[in-house]
């Protein structure tokens, strides 16, 4: 049987929810695709869900989307990742996948410049865009060479193997002796080469900003733009947990000068942040695919998604501008965050409280479409446990 034409949503996590909410309502038939039962399984507008394998394992993972297209009659219909590893995946097989599907994520050759920070670093200060000062240690005996303002972290060029075993994006070294420690315990984990040393903007957590595009031939066709207020954890959080829009037409610049340059194509989210003690916006990383907290550009006026599945499509777009303060809130990592924060002294009860004003959307939570909510509740447990909520 051959349905007609939809998107195929890959990963049910509160971010593919976001994405099924974002098309369905909009009249686009939807098919998840998960490995476990998450919580947008439960939603209303999930046509069908499909158990698929881990797409680490990308032979049976690439097998199993091709049979999806050809035996189940979904061939034609879009493609939509949700995490950075199904982004590598489609990416790499894009000429193979896209004899069956349409596909959302670019080709290898434009992705590696925003999933590797040893690329996308460089081509960031090449284009005058301001980064914060950052270090590549070929070997231990690099770090010595190095003139280090502490503190300092160290990240990975790549982050998906690094995240997944260890939980951290992140290691904090506050001197010379905790780098050394923190470095050998890096290289137990990736390759040497794989390792940035950067400095640790003061204040961190709280001068986080993203301009969030969809992006073609150098264009932004739609965007919203935002400030990333509460994330859990705060220091170096794995998430957003409260964001609220803004307009600050200087992150466009900046975020349209870097994506032209790669000739990037569709939704991604630049980061970004702004250091107190020089004012500059500097460029962090971009996530090339949906973002946690997308649906507030749904409410803001600019439904992202629908313009990409359009513009697969080969439909004409209606470009709308997005409206500037409107919040969007993740309760079940929110609550704990702020909580955290008050008993650290950080955040006051009644400025939490008076930030919660006016919420206009949640991350799972919603009325007409109620029972995700409560699948998530059934498995905070899990959630807890597995991605250290």
């Amino acid at each position: 049987m051959k349905y007609k034409q939809g998107a195929i949503v890959i990963g049910g996590h509160f971010q593919g929810l976001g994405l099924v909410r974002a098309l369905a309502t909009q009249g686009v038939r939807v098919v998840l695709v998960d490995t476990e039962p998450s919580a947008s399984r439960f939603s209303r507008y999930v046509e069908k869900f499909f158990y698929s394998p881990s797409v680490l394992d990308e032979r049976n993972f690439l097998e199993f989307l091709t049979q999806l297209g050809t035996k189940k009659g979904l061939d034609g219909w879009v493609l939509f990742p949700t995490d950075d590893e199904t982004v590598f995946f489609l990416s790499k097989h894009r000429e193979e996948l896209e004899k069956v599907f349409r596909v959302t994520t670019p080709e290898w050759d434009v992705v590696k410049y925003v999933y590797n920070k040893k690329l996308s670093y460089p081509m960031a200060e090449k284009l005058g865009l301001p980064i914060p000062q950052t270090f590549y240690p070929g070997k231990i005996e690099d770090l010595s060479t190095f003139d280090l303002s502490f503190p300092v972290i160290i990240k990975p060029a790549v982050m998906r193997n690094f995240f997944r075993k260890t939980g951290k994006k992140v290691l904090l070294a506050r001197n010379y002796d905790e780098l050394k420690v923190m470095y050998k315990k890096a290289i137990e984990i990736i390759q040497p080469s794989d390792i940035l040393i950067q400095e640790r903007i003061p204040d961190v957590a709280n001068h986080l900003y993203s301009f969030c595009p969809f992006f073609k031939n150098k264009k932004v066709l739609g965007k919203v733009i935002a400030q990333r207020i509460r994330q859990h954890p705060m220091d170096f959080g794995h998430a957003s947990t409260f964001v609220k829009t803004v307009n600050i037409p200087e992150l466009e610049i900046l975020g349209t000068r870097f994506l032209s340059t790669i000739n990037y194509y569709g939704l991604c989210e630049v980061e970004f942040i702004q250091d107190p003690r020089d004012g500059k916006f500097k460029f962090l990383e971009v996530n090339p695919r949906i973002w946690g907290w997308h649906t507030i550009a749904v409410r803001a006026g600019v439904n992202l998604p629908y313009l990409v599945y359009l513009d697969m499509m080969g439909k004409e777009l209606k470009i709308k501008s997005f409206k500037a303060g409107i919040k969007w809130i993740r309760l079940v990592t929110d609550l704990p965050t702020a909580l955290s924060e008050i008993f650290k002294g950080r955040l006051g009860l009644f400025s939490y409280l008076e930030s919660l004003k006016g919420i206009n959307e949640f991350a799972v939570f919603s009325f007409s479409d109620p029972l995700p909510f409560f699948g998530e509740l059934m498995r905070l447990p899990y959630l807890w446990k597995k991605r250290g909520f």
